[in-house]
């Protein structure tokens, strides 16, 4: 049985599903690639949501990046991210929330990059996300190995559990 959603984080709730989809990547340091992704967003009836990503290659299936992390409101307006990769990557990132019920817009920049001595260079990263009804629809931009924040990911994803 799932627990009720804390009344904090009830603003977030078009947020919540399984989200499955694609997308395409480019950066100067590396060929472009296509992707399938699969997004959780969770909750476990604390005020904040549970987020879990993975992609693997359009074209051969094999894995390619997940994170893991959480969600946190601050109040109705502000939103906080706290992502860790495997790669040795540690992401935490603010912004804002605009639009509630049916869907909303999430736009965050990192205040804090940290990686493990071997991880890839990233010093930023900015999120740029839009949920409408069933679809969400996401860039990424980054700025690593010496190279300024630009475009890196962008994607569209459909909810794949029928909640809503």
């Amino acid at each position: 049985m799932s627990p009720a959603l804390h009344p904090d984080i009830s603003h977030l709730a078009f947020m919540l599903g399984t989200w499955k989809g694609s997308g395409s990547g480019e950066y100067p340091t590396i060929d472009s690639f296509d992707y399938n992704e699969e997004l959780i967003i969770g909750h476990v009836g604390k005020p904040f949501l549970s987020y879990q990503q993975k992609t693997k290659d359009a074209a051969t299936g094999m894995p390619l990046h997940a994170e893991t992390g959480y969600i946190r409101p601050v109040g109705r307006e502000a939103i906080e991210f706290v992502i860790v990769q495997p790669s040795g990557i540690i992401e935490i990132d603010e912004g804002s929330v605009e639009g509630h019920d049916e869907g909303g817009r999430i736009v965050v920049e990192s205040t804090l990059v940290a990686t493990t001595a071997t991880a890839k260079d990233v010093s930023g990263v900015r999120r740029r996300l839009e949920f409408e009804a069933d679809e969400l629809r996401y860039e990424l931009d980054m700025a690593a190995v010496g190279q300024p924040m630009q475009f890196h990911l962008r994607a569209t994803l459909a909810r794949a559990d029928g909640e809503s």
